[in-house]
């Protein structure tokens, strides 16, 4: 009978810095501001002969990575219903209920998410951490990101 293990893996260093605002509906969003977010995975995996079931050092890698690709950035939802980006230059234009907005081409990332927030952001994580985890033998993926203490949102994957 296959055992199954589960892997936590919940390091100080899995977190990135970023601006955001928060679209509620068309007419109505949040003002600018940022957050120091965490990231944390659970992983399970079937126990291997050698004792171990996936190799931490690789998820944590992996998770580190995709933290410093968001550090330091204003994240803005390309996918959003209710706000056109355009570029402008050097910048993005972006506009929402009538105001336009400009943010630095530079100092921005455009994702493809429908808005700014730590259930997005996750399942956009989690995303880009299967599409380098397909040749692995995991069973399930719970990925989180957390905008503060007791404030988290996750996104999982189960192999069918």
């Amino acid at each position: 009978m296959e055992q199954l293990t589960t892997l936590y893996i919940d390091k100080e260093s899995h977190k990135f810095s970023a601006a955001h605002y928060t679209i509620f509906s068309a007419t109505e969003r949040e003002r600018l501001h940022g957050h120091n977010y965490s990231v944390s995975a659970k992983i399970v995996a079937p126990m291997g002969d050698n004792g171990f079931s996936a190799d931490y050092n690789v998820y944590k890698n992996r998770l580190a990575a995709l933290c410093q690709g968001l550090d330091e950035y204003m994240l803005l939802a390309g996918a959003s219903p209710y706000q056109t980006i355009s570029e402008e230059g050097a910048c993005y234009r972006v506009s929402y209920a009538g105001e336009e907005m400009l943010f630095l081409r530079s100092d921005t990332l455009v994702l493809p998410i429908r808005n700014a927030t730590v259930e997005e952001f996750s399942s956009y994580l989690l995303q880009q951490l299967l599409r380098d985890s397909v040749a692995d033998d995991l069973r399930e993926i719970e990925l989180c990101v957390a905008s503060g203490p007791g404030q988290k949102g996750c996104a999982s994957w189960r192999r069918p």
